[in-house]
């Protein structure tokens, strides 16, 4: 029993004892072991995995070595709506001649470096910090729009590979540009990309790039020179110095320049003199026979956009557009002639057109400049897509607006003298002719464009719901409408000819919006249809049919606009019916026409690409001849088609404002000598009576939310009714005093309202 007892014991005590220190070390051994193995193992299998995935990548891949024999494959063509047209062949021929290292100039390489890739010779063919940051970038922005590509990658992708956007085509480049790197040098690589390059309109390579810019040798490029030609390849289409973003391409010139100056391979004063060079002047004509070519740069832009730089210089597109020749030649001549003549007479040296179909949205004539080979003028910049003031072109949106909210043509305003002041900020807007026609309607005052009663009928409107509705009408440029006032309405925001002149479409259309489109088809080399404009174009109703027509109506009405255009203007077409608008900003600066009938809409601008103010240009005199040349002829070839006329049910009040009429009629007592409110009781032999207009503003009777409700109990409340009511008070009161022509005491105005004191002559008059 003993002996048992101790037997278990001992047991117990060897199964409770802790293990030594040195069979821990021993312990912890074996599990490292197992922890290494496991590693090498892992190791291993990613070598396996890695070889394997090389092997299946570089099984098929191109010869790095026969990068001199890849080419341009096909050449893309624009042609007009016909397909008989060709407006311009991109890439038509490849136009190349290589140079060696040392006739490179040394500033080509450095501002090339400085705009590509600043880190090339440091790294072995893939830069990888930029690769962890575009990852970081594109997660972070969910796109894949960052770019984290090397020189070597970029001679890799436009020499032998496709630019398709997959990770298989960027893992095969990856591979290639380390495998190039191995073969040659970076001076090799260097120059083999610089010999490679696409720099726009056939150029490629450096030597190509400066005879075709500049009419030299690369080896004779300055520092100016240099940098521009580097600014290009980043996109070469939009950055070209044929094409219509010249201004960005001497801002990313700029850029490059400031590179330099950071990477210490020019100084702050090289860099300054070459920016004043200004080399973008000294850019050669373009000798290709291009067509149209403001809307052929339009058109290549929107190409470039959806199908990227590589498929439209090699894809071997047919682009089938938009564009009526003829109108185009129309439209080129209407611009042509009439630029000449307001050089002549107004300082005003440029132009732009554009017409479109309203009910299919389709571009059928873009002139965007008088000369789009005139440097001086800045010929290539498209004055159709770009930003200008509108000027009282705008007002078309604004009465809309009003009319949507029950106010009519028929609703009456007056153009007074009025201070719009806002936030202690006088406001008082003139008319162009600097005179006052006291009370009007709402039609005579959009068709002769009377400021006053526009920027009235803008606050009637409301500045954010005009905004919205010309967005609505595709006028996209009117981003806040916080931050325009009641300037808006007389062209306080910018906008493009090309959007206006769309958004003008939307009246025609019968206020159904069709969006502009340059493009009918597509075809790729083989002839398959990768674009097709639908011929059910996409509609929407953005302005109730009627408002559009009674717009039309409105605009279209030459008698009405006869009082300060006269009746024969330019805003006329004889035997047409047509609905017109111009417009003008300050210092004459901008002048334009808009004008339509249902079969097309014409947006014509005028002024200086500067900005320099021209001489009494109103957009009557100087863009509504443009617009009438090209309209006249226009519409020699379309079957007349007459706008459908307001239908006039609409809701009626019983203000006397928003029918017609701007004042009541008060009769009463006067005293013959002193003219004040004669006295209770006294004698008729001492009084006569006088009939006194009782008038006032609109805001008197409306609330301008709504015009159609009940009439305002405190109207006062209203932040511009003083001001209204002060300057109807004042006009009233001059025509009472004296005529504005004779000097003589009108009687048809005694005020607009009686006086308040009272007098009878038989007492002495007091």
């Amino acid at each position: 029993m003993h002996n048992t007892f101790d037997s278990l014991g001992t047991k117990g005590v060897k199964e409770s004892h802790k293990p030594s220190a040195e069979e821990l070390k021993k312990e912890k051994k074996g599990v490292g072991r197992k922890v290494l193995y496991f590693l090498l193992w892992m190791f291993a299998g990613f070598l396996l995995s890695l070889v394997a995935v090389l092997a299946y990548f570089t099984k098929d891949l191109p010869d790095p070595n026969k990068l001199a024999d890849q080419h341009v494959a096909e050449s893309t063509k624009i042609l007009d709506r016909t397909g008989q047209v060709v407006l311009y062949e991109i890439h038509g021929e490849e136009n190349r001649t290589a140079i060696s290292f040392k006739q490179m100039p040394d500033y080509i390489k450095k501002a090339t470096l400085a705009a590509e890739d600043a880190d090339f010779y440091n790294h072995h063919g893939l830069d990888f910090k930029a690769i962890a940051r575009a990852v970081y970038e594109d997660i972070k922005g969910q796109s894949k729009s960052q770019g984290a590509s090397t020189i070597t990658q970029q001679l890799i992708k436009n020499s032998i590979l496709t630019n398709q956007k997959t990770f298989t085509r960027k893992i095969k480049e990856a591979i290639l540009s380390l495998e190039l790197e191995q073969k040659f040098t970076k001076d090799e690589i260097l120059e083999m990309y610089l010999n490679e390059i696409p720099y726009s309109a056939n150029a490629y390579g450096i030597e190509a790039a400066a005879q075709t810019f500049f009419g030299k040798n690369a080896a004779s490029l300055d520092l100016a020179e240099c940098s521009l030609i580097a600014a290009i390849p980043k996109a070469p289409t939009y950055y070209s110095p044929y094409g219509t973003h010249t201004d960005d391409l001497v801002s990313r010139q700029a850029w490059v320049l400031d590179r330099m100056v950071e990477l210490g391979y020019i100084s702050d004063q090289e860099a300054k003199a070459a920016k004043e060079e200004n080399a973008i002047k000294q850019v050669k004509e373009m000798h290709n026979e291009i067509l149209a070519p403001h809307f052929v740069m339009y058109v290549k832009d929107w190409l470039v956009n959806k199908y990227g730089e590589d498929a439209v210089q090699q894809g071997g597109f047919k682009v089938i557009t938009t564009l009526d020749f003829q109108k185009q030649q129309w439209a080129e001549e209407a611009v042509a002639k009439g630029v000449d003549n307001n050089i002549k007479n107004y300082n005003s040296h440029n132009a732009a057109l554009v017409s479109i179909d309203p009910k299919k949205g389709e571009i059928l004539a873009m002139v965007g400049s008088r000369d789009y080979f005139n440097k001086e003028n800045d010929g290539n910049v498209n004055v159709a897509i770009r930003l200008r003031q509108p000027g009282s072109s705008f007002k078309p949106f604004a009465y809309a607006t009003a009319f949507a909210k029950g106010y009519t043509p028929e609703t009456m305003l007056f153009d007074v003298k009025t201070n719009f002041k806002v936030n202690n900020q006088d406001y008082i807007p003139q008319n162009f002719n600097g005179k006052f026609n006291g009370p009007v309607s709402m039609r005579e005052a959009l068709a002769n464009s009377l400021n006053i009663p526009a920027v009235k009928t803008l606050y009637l409107a409301g500045v954010n719901d005009t905004v919205n509705l010309a967005r609505d009408m595709g006028i996209t440029t009117l981003k806040n409408p916080q931050q325009y006032g009641l300037a808006l309405v007389l062209g306080g925001g910018g906008v493009t000819l090309l959007e206006e002149t769309a958004a003008y479409g939307v009246f025609a259309n019968d206020g159904v919006r069709v969006a502009p489109e340059a493009i009918l088809r597509v075809e790729d080399a083989k002839g398959g249809i990768v674009y097709e404009k639908s011929n059910e174009v996409e509609k929407k109703q953005v302005v109730p049919t009627e408002i559009a027509r009674t717009i039309n109506d409105v605009l279209s009405d030459n008698s009405a606009r006869a009082k300060v255009f006269g009746s024969h203007s330019a805003l006329y077409i004889d035997g047409y019916r047509v609905a017109a608008k111009s417009g003008t900003t300050q210092e004459f600066r901008d002048g334009w026409t808009v004008g339509y009938t249902p079969e097309v809409v014409t947006g014509v601008w005028t002024g200086n690409n500067d900005n320099s103010p021209t001489t009494s240009g109103e957009g009557v005199y100087v863009a509504s001849p443009i617009w009438n040349e090209y309209m006249r002829k226009v519409l020699a070839g379309l079957p007349k088609e007459d706008f459908l006329s307001p239908s006039g049910n609409v809701k009626k009040s019983d203000k006397p404002m928003l029918n017609g009429k701007a004042e009541d009629s008060i009769e009463v007592l006067i005293d013959k000598k002193t003219g004040l409110l004669a006295e209770d009781g006294c004698p008729d032999k001492y009084t006569k009576k006088k009939t006194f207009s009782n008038a006032h503003s609109i805001l008197y009777y409306v609330d301008r939310t709504d015009p159609l409700g009940p009439i305002p109990k405190n109207p006062e409340a209203d932040p511009q009714y003083k001001n209204w009511e002060d300057g109807v008070q004042k006009w009233y009161a001059d025509k009472g005093n004296s005529d504005n022509k004779t000097g003589k005491k009108d009687d048809k105005y005694g005020g607009s309202v009686p006086p308040k004191e009272t007098a009878c002559s038989r007492n002495g008059g007091n």
